[in-house]
């Protein structure tokens, strides 16, 4: 009877331990699931300006017809000055 009072006593005290154990092990878990939550969300956020979306063609077409029509403005004031300064200096001599 005493080794049964004295194997009961020891069962009671590991299961205190167990429980606290556990219930220790519950609030870690329940802190990290909270922390992975916040960085889960932060880095749903930040991914959309890390990510870069390629233009679609019809936008990339606009702005390389656009990058091209003032290519060709600058090179008819170019061209325009050219003459200017030609006329002048020839009129200088």
């Amino acid at each position: 009877k005493a080794e049964k009072e004295t194997s009961l006593k020891y069962t009671e005290k590991e299961l205190k331990e167990t429980e606290s154990a556990l219930a220790e092990l519950r609030g870690d878990k329940e802190s990290e699931t909270s922390e992975l939550d916040a960085v889960l969300d932060y880095y749903s956020k930040i991914k959309k300006q890390c990510v870069a979306k390629p233009d679609s063609y019809q936008v990339r077409k606009q702005r390389r017809e656009a990058e091209i029509e003032g290519l060709k403005n600058a090179l008819d004031i170019l061209e325009n000055q050219a003459v200017s300064f030609l006329a002048v200096r020839s009129s200088r001599k």
